[in-house]
């Protein structure tokens, strides 16, 4: 382990993440045609990665992967240590709710919960108590300057951010 907390090649710390030799293809018709070929990878912990490429290249087809939201695949994928390509449905499904979470480029929020909920509805399904719930997305709209919007719903949020950026964009 090096000074600062990173860790390098050889120092004995498992990645966090691991892929070897990862590929997803499909069938049409006597045809295969590969998604994502020979893909191999690590990612250790605390890392910063971005995965860039033209559109069609793979890059949700990966992340659906390393997010366990798709199983279809073949090759070995290792998450902080667990064979994932080796567990069943549902151990694969209590690892990535317990360690995975994504962030979209488009709000996604239900459209019958405020921003506050929507926030709230994933710490719940973590089993996170309410009191603990309530601290954290209050925590998460302070850091984002959007407190007073907690209480509106998508359509109004969406009109009332789109608003924001125009302005900001003036």
């Amino acid at each position: 382990m090096v000074g600062d907390g990173w860790a390098c090649e050889g120092d004995g710390v498992e990645p966090l993440i691991q892929l070897r030799s990862l590929e997803k293809s499909i069938e049409a018709g006597p045809n295969k045609f590969f998604l994502l070929r020979r893909v191999t990878l690590d990612i250790q912990q605390g890392e910063f990665v971005t995965i860039m490429g033209p559109s069609g290249a793979g890059k949700s087809t990966l992340l659906s992967i390393i997010g366990m939201l798709d199983s279809s695949w073949t090759g070995e994928y290792f998450f902080l240590d667990q064979a994932v390509h080796r567990l069943n449905v549902k151990r694969r499904n209590e690892l990535h709710k317990a360690n995975i979470g994504f962030v979209f480029q488009s709000y996604h929020l239900i459209d019958n919960l405020t921003v506050f909920e929507n926030l709230e509805i994933p710490l719940s399904y973590k089993n996170v108590p309410h009191k603990e719930r309530v601290s954290m997305v209050c925590d998460a709209l302070d850091k984002f300057n959007i407190v007073g919007k907690k209480d509106l719903f998508r359509a109004s949020f969406r009109a009332d951010s789109n608003n924001l950026w125009a302005s900001r964009a003036r």
